[in-house]
């Protein structure tokens, strides 16, 4: 072996003897846009994931979450917290009062000044909206640039107009830590920026509200759907697209059958496996299929998922909570099944949560484990009742997770598999 002295310390770098250019082997590369990677991949399987369809290119309306700036100010655990918070601030005499109370925002973003000017009409106090701020965790915000400073008002605003679905989907699959791609859920709020593990949560809306429109009204919305992607899935499926919904006679599909379809498809551990080296670094492609049948089958399994996340549905066989007390979380603690007893979830020496699963504790979405989580991030606060039944439904809806998404792949495998193809059927969907 040759040597070569170099680096901090005089480290030395070990040579092969007798190795160059001809005699290394060396692997041809052909970096492709728009990333131009410089790594190996499989070009084959490159070609037919890129054939799907980009989210940004099916949504044509999206933004990253929100990001208030001083969360310790903007975000609250309850509406009369949000207010006393505003309250407070506009009681303070000085700027050095304020942020001797809370971590606030810069100068250059939000002044003093100015937020108490504007928040001092007390119009504010309709603008108190549940913000999704981590999986499964919703707070409460003020939806005032005086209080959550970056609100990304040209898409939230459909979230707050009326009834909606979001798919919160983090861009750079990687970056969260997980083995496993599984930056994506579904919200029926806003949400933040930061609801997946470092960041970079972007919300694509299903529907699009007229500004006029009354909140709650659920009229005169339009489906947040690019006329491209409508197109290609109606050729595919050999059916009409109806804007307003489905008419569930099998002979229409419409935008909440999209976006469950495409909910499913993005919960397939199949799809997540075969595409891997391709979610690390951009939004995920969704391939389209023309099994009316296998696409009737993915869309009830996806709106099944979607509720559960939403937390709409209460899932089966949810935790008991069987000691009453003071429900003080002091410190979470998870002891598995063993010697017959159920696994636990302890909040304190005396409290616990009877029936987790060791699998729904360790489920992690976006790089986090939200049954541990939600819990820790609640530690030193008592849980109200409403507090312990979404709990419940939370560990419910993690348990349920897995067996849907085993489901998912086993209707893709008997429909023929990867990658989804297949001409229109002509029967209707089953």
């Amino acid at each position: 072996m040759g040597r070569a002295r170099g680096g901090a310390g005089g480290r030395e770098i070990r040579l092969a003897r007798g190795n160059d250019v001809g005699t290394t082997d060396w692997t041809e590369l052909a970096p492709n846009p728009p990333l131009y990677l410089f790594a190996p991949r499989d070009e084959a399987l490159r070609r037919e994931y890129e054939a799907g369809f980009a989210l940004p290119d099916i949504f044509p309306v999206n933004s990253v979450g929100i990001v208030t700036t001083h969360d310790q100010f903007a975000i609250s655990w309850t509406d009369e917290e949000a207010a006393a918070k505003v309250e407070r601030l506009l009681a303070t005499g000085s700027e050095a009062e304020a942020r001797a109370i809370w971590r606030l925002c810069a100068q250059d973003q939000w002044r003093y000044d100015r937020a108490r000017r504007d928040l001092a009409d007390g119009s504010w106090r309709r603008r108190i909206e549940p913000v999704l701020y981590r999986p499964f965790d919703k707070r409460v915000t003020v939806f005032d640039g005086a209080v959550a400073v970056n609100r990304r008002v040209r898409v939230m605003r459909h979230m707050l107009a009326g009834p909606n679905t979001g798919l919160c989907v983090g861009r750079a699959g990687q970056v969260v830590g997980s083995d496993e791609w599984d930056v994506v859920f579904a919200s029926r709020n806003i949400t933040d920026l930061n609801l997946f593990r470092r960041g970079g949560n972007c919300l694509f809306p299903l529907w699009l509200y007229p500004r006029n429109g009354d909140r709650g009204a659920g009229r005169a919305r339009e489906a947040n759907l690019a006329p491209d992607f409508i197109a290609a899935m109606s050729a595919a499926l050999g059916l009409a697209f109806r804007p307003g919904g489905a008419d569930g006679a099998g002979s229409a599909f419409g935008p909440d059958d999209v976006f469950h379809y495409l909910y499913a498809v993005l919960h397939s551990p199949e799809y997540r496996r075969r595409y891997a080296p391709f979610l690390k670094s951009d939004f995920p492609r969704a391939p389209l299929t023309g099994d009316r049948a296998l696409f009737a089958r993915l869309a009830r399994l996806g709106a099944r998922l979607a509720t559960l996340h939403a937390l709409d549905v209460e899932g089966e066989d949810p935790p008991a909570f069987p000691r009453a007390g003071g429900n003080l979380v002091e410190k979470v603690r998870y002891a598995p099944p063993r010697a017959g007893a159920p696994g636990r979830v302890r909040i304190n020496a005396a409290q616990y949560f009877e029936g987790v699963s060791p699998e729904s504790w360790a489920f992690s979405v976006g790089g986090y484990r939200p049954a541990e989580k939600w819990l820790r991030d609640r530690r030193d606060r008592r849980l109200s009742f409403d507090d312990i039944a979404r709990y419940r439904r939370i560990c419910a809806a993690l348990a349920a997770t897995p067996r849907i998404m085993a489901d998912i792949d086993r209707a893709i495998d008997a429909h023929g598999g990867w990658p989804l193809t297949g001409a229109a059927a002509e029967s209707p969907p089953a």
